[in-house]
């Protein structure tokens, strides 16, 4: 009786929360990644800004890396949430594409630094020595999806291959936004123009 009575409170306890000190952890490896880079962060060096023992950091990742490509994960699923937020149904091509545009600057703008250092992770091996999977690839494929989308609501030219023009698209947009910052151009301009080359290349 006693063993189905243990059995009972076992299965009746509430789940575990997760350990405070991984957001702790979470935290500081986004802060020093966005200041330092990669590969001049070390995991004691995440732990000791986190305020914890340097063994409490391997207990939530096995190495730099594995923090590293969490933090990229981090990163895009908050982008995607800014994206989903302002998207609306029935826009046009240029409608999406603006809007688009907008919540990368303004996502940008409120996370200073962190998609910089997002998409270093293309420089990033694994023990096994196969190579991550770069951030700019992912959500160049992310485009390429809508792409698809876009052509069989009869709103974009089928006469493209789908993946190659969605990483056309993100490089665009990543070398116009570094190009805005470094000369300074305002945002409107930046927008504008890019949507308007976007716009003609790819309507049907």
């Amino acid at each position: 009786m006693s063993s189905v009575s243990n059995v009972k409170s076992i299965a009746e306890r509430p789940p575990r929360r997760k350990p405070e000190s991984l957001g702790k952890i979470k935290r500081a490896a986004r802060k020093l990644f966005v200041e330092r880079g990669y590969h001049a962060t070390r995991p004691q060096d995440i732990a000791r800004e986190a305020g914890l023992g340097h063994g409490t950091f391997y207990l939530h990742y096995p190495d730099k890396r594995a923090c590293f490509l969490a933090f990229v994960d981090d990163a895009r699923e908050e982008l995607d949430e800014y994206l989903a937020a302002r998207r609306q149904p029935g826009q046009t091509l240029e409608q999406m594409i603006a809007t688009a545009l907008y919540a990368i600057f303004e996502y940008s703008e409120s996370h200073p630094g962190v998609l910089n250092a997002a998409m270093t992770d293309e420089a990033i091996i694994d023990a096994e020595g196969v190579a991550a999977k770069p951030l700019l690839q992912r959500w160049g494929a992310d485009w390429a999806k809508t792409l698809q989308e876009l052509v069989a609501d009869g709103h974009a030219d089928s006469g493209y291959d789908a993946e190659i023009v969605g990483q056309a698209i993100l490089g665009a947009i990543h070398q116009t936004a570094s190009e805005g910052a470094r000369s300074g151009r305002d945002r409107e301009t930046v927008v504008k123009n890019l949507t308007r080359f976007l716009v003609r290349a790819l309507a049907p």
